[in-house]
């Protein structure tokens, strides 16, 4: 395979990634100018309304939160601060949907929490206990923010690590307060990673359908889901999806808007870690108890209530007779998607150093990523034109060469969800291969060719080899967010197939929420392999060793 080959192989898979958009304006243009005034009327304003709100309100909770968090186990010293900064990351292993399931059932009328506190007052019936209502607005805000504030935790509190600690003893000497300290000095130094995460969150936000259904949230996504399966609808549905993809849009562009000319260079010499400041007794007793907060809330008291579920559902009934079947599914969509992404990830970073034009490697691998800022929904609906046409393409070259026509490998088939996983994953392969390349040194290649390996050779036999570990890290990631994507599994999956996730939204939409703890713990558990690999990269030894 010459670097001509390897051209043409990266164009096809750049173009693979784009195919979804150039599909989504086409299926758009097809709809007729009816359904606008009834878009316009009854489905966008709502839509809008709840989407930029819910938006809005989880971007201001992760925001406050993740910085809050970040700062406290990164500048103070107080008991189970070690604990504490581990816990922070386990909200990561819960998606949404789940959260929303767990509390649905938990805090229902009958459910555990409003049960007890009834018992207490001695009340009786349901409607006796004025409790909030958490499907509601608010209640879908409190619920991601608490989710999804590790998006901004995590290179937040990496950033107030690397500062240099004379930044902060600097403010401190001119006799700057520990807040003032953290306000004018801190704060604006972090905000290239605050932003980042920021957005990141607000895109899973967009993203999310399950528990927006769940608890009454029309968001654009929700909309785009009825417009499709309930009113069978697609160019309906693909326009709403375009005005989703603008406010995708619009967030990526005010992401990078806010973090230009954010950046910030230290020293020439390795900087001094910032000290932290030991609190006192019962200081440091309230700075645990705050830092506890949102561990509890987003993943100690779901993830605790779906493992007492789960016990009691497989002591009651055994095991779910269906639970085989939807674990094989799983684990062979995601596996076959994880194993295409690694390998296609891998060649797509390491094009620059195999492509005569090396100008073109960066917009290549930006490229190959951007499926990653595609919701589910956007992608799926996208998919369906470039899937058709391969479909009929295979058809007709099937029966000009063998006479007869082979049975769909896209649509309605496995295929279809596998191409989706790959196209809205890949970019974390590439992301993960990319890093672990730029580690090895630069000389390595023109070592390895001056001992007569080609390009490929040198890939293949030394740079492969050595990057391996950020390649597996990277494809462990791709299968655990495949495992747990819900929008395009939904659209895409074939008929009479049901993964873990789709298993559990349909026992969350009937209301037998019981029936669906097992499915639900299971995909906490798979959630848990990403934080294991970002506990085992931030090790406390494993960081001096780097470092060293």
């Amino acid at each position: 395979m010459g670097a001509g080959a390897c051209a043409l192989a990266i164009l096809l898979v750049v173009a693979l990634v784009l195919s979804p958009l150039v599909s989504l304006a086409l299926s758009a243009l097809q709809g007729t100018g009816e359904l606008w005034p009834h878009l316009m009327a009854y489905v966008l304003p709502q839509a809008l309304w709840q989407t930029g709100a819910l938006l809005l309100g989880v971007g201001l909770m992760v925001t406050v939160i993740g910085t809050g968090a970040a700062w406290l186990v990164a500048a103070y010293e107080f008991p189970g601060r070690r604990l504490l900064e581990i816990g922070l990351l386990l909200p990561l292993a819960v998606p949404t949907y789940i959260v929303a399931y767990a509390y649905l059932d938990l805090l229902h009328p009958l459910g555990p929490v409003q049960s007890t506190l009834r018992g207490l007052l001695g009340l009786t019936r349901p409607r006796d206990l004025a409790f909030p209502e958490i499907r509601s607005l608010p209640g879908c805000i409190l619920l991601l923010g608490f989710v999804l504030y590790p998006y901004v935790y995590l290179p937040t509190r990496a950033l107030f690590r690397m500062q240099a600690a004379n930044l902060m003893e600097a403010a401190r000497t001119l006799g700057g307060r520990p807040l003032a300290t953290f306000a004018r000095v801190a704060l604006p130094l972090a905000r290239p990673a605050i932003v980042l995460g920021a957005s990141l969150a607000l895109m899973e936000a967009l993203n999310d359908i399950g528990a927006a259904e769940f608890l009454g949230v029309r968001t654009l996504t929700v909309q785009v889901y009825a417009t499709w399966i309930n009113r069978s609808d697609l160019a309906g549905a693909a326009q709403i999806a375009l005005v989703m993809l603008a406010l995708v849009m619009l967030l990526v562009a005010a992401e990078r808007r806010a973090r230009r000319g954010r950046s910030f260079a230290g020293t020439a010499q390795r900087p001094r870690r910032m000290a932290r400041v030991r609190l006192g007794r019962r200081a440091g007793l309230l700075a645990l108890a705050l830092g506890l907060v949102p561990v509890a809330a987003g993943f100690l008291v779901p993830a605790g209530f779906l493992a007492t579920g789960a016990v009691a559902r497989i002591a009651r009934t055994g095991i779910p007779a269906t639970l085989p079947a939807e674990i094989a599914s799983t684990v062979l969509y995601a596996g076959i998607a994880t194993l295409i992404a690694g390998a296609i990830g891998f060649l797509v970073a390491a094009s620059p150093r195999l492509l005569a034009y090396r100008s073109w490697g960066p917009a290549l691998i930006r490229l190959a990523g951007l499926g990653y800022a595609l919701p589910g929904t956007i992608l799926a609906i996208g998919l369906l034109g470039p899937l058709a046409l391969a479909d009929g393409a295979l058809t007709e070259a099937s029966r000009a060469l063998f006479g007869a026509a082979p049975a769909l490998i896209g649509l309605g088939t496995g295929g279809a969800l596998v191409t989706a996983y790959l196209v809205r994953f890949l970019g974390i392969a590439v992301g993960t291969s990319e890093a672990g390349l730029a580690r090895l040194p630069a000389t390595l290649p023109d070592a390895s060719r001056l001992l007569g390996r080609g390009p490929f050779g040198t890939l293949a036999r030394v740079q492969l080899p050595l990057a391996w570990p950020a390649v597996l890290s990277g494809a462990l990631l791709v299968f655990v967010d495949c495992a747990k994507e819900l929008p395009a599994t939904l659209l895409l999956r074939p008929l009479n197939v049901e993964t873990l996730a789709t298993h559990l939204y349909g026992e969350a939409a009937r209301g037998t929420y019981e029936d669906g703890t097992v499915a639900a713990l299971l995909i906490v558990l798979v959630g848990l392999i990403p934080v294991a690999l970002l506990l085992r990269v931030d090790a406390p030894g494993r960081r001096d060793r780097r470092i060293g």
